[in-house]
């Protein structure tokens, strides 16, 4: 049977191209470090919902949302829930290992899997890569996983997604070459258009 949803659920997975560099290791061994308006801290469940104008830094990692709920398992693992305020995104960014680039992503939920080493980012998610100072990748959609561990991101569509239309966007640069003349100048990318298929034809 025919999935009706196919025209506008894309999913597209995009390995890091001739990237090694994972998210950076020691983040995971790094205690996590919260402020906030307000806490509520539930011993028996070993979970904390902390509320109003929440940011966490864990080693690289910095955090921020108007809710954040903590939940620790038996093993010390964290997985962690951010809501943003109505009308706004809350924040995720990190450093990735060995390299200086970061991972920076916004969206209204964002749920942060420490013991899977795993960001989702849900509705109206967006995700950036920088290299430096500058904006390297990006990509639009109504989720993005970010598998830290295996540096790959899945992007769905989805009609979540008010800013893409339903449809994933992304514009992906072109890693350095060690042997491209330096004075090449950068050439502008070009703007992203809606298309029925891969390669722009309309069907």
């Amino acid at each position: 049977m025919k999935n009706s949803y196919a025209p506008w659920l894309l999913s597209l997975a995009l390995l890091l191209a001739g990237a090694s560099a994972h998210a950076e290791k020691a983040d995971r061994d790094k205690p996590m470090n919260i402020e906030a308006d307000a806490l509520r801290y539930d011993d028996l469940k070993q979970t904390s919902v902390f509320t109003g104008k929440v940011v966490i830094t864990k080693g690289t990692i910095v955090i921020r949302g108007a809710r954040v709920e903590v939940h620790q398992d038996p093993e010390g693992y964290q997985f962690g829930v951010v809501t943003a305020e109505p009308g706004k995104l809350a924040f995720y960014r990190q450093k990735r290992e060995g390299v200086d680039e970061f991972i920076e992503g916004e969206s209204q939920v964002i749920e942060y899997d420490g013991k899977g080493d795993r960001v989702k980012f849900i509705k109206q998610a967006e995700l950036r890569r920088f290299r430096g100072p500058a904006v390297s990748d990006e990509m639009v959609g109504s989720l993005i996983v970010y598998d830290n561990a295996n540096d790959v991101f899945t992007v769905d569509g989805g009609a979540g997604s008010p800013a893409s239309g339903g449809r994933v966007r992304a514009v992906l640069a072109p890693r350095p070459s060690a042997s491209a003349p330096a004075t090449t100048p950068a050439q502008p990318a070009a703007p992203l258009r809606p298309s029925m298929t891969l390669d722009g034809s309309r069907k």
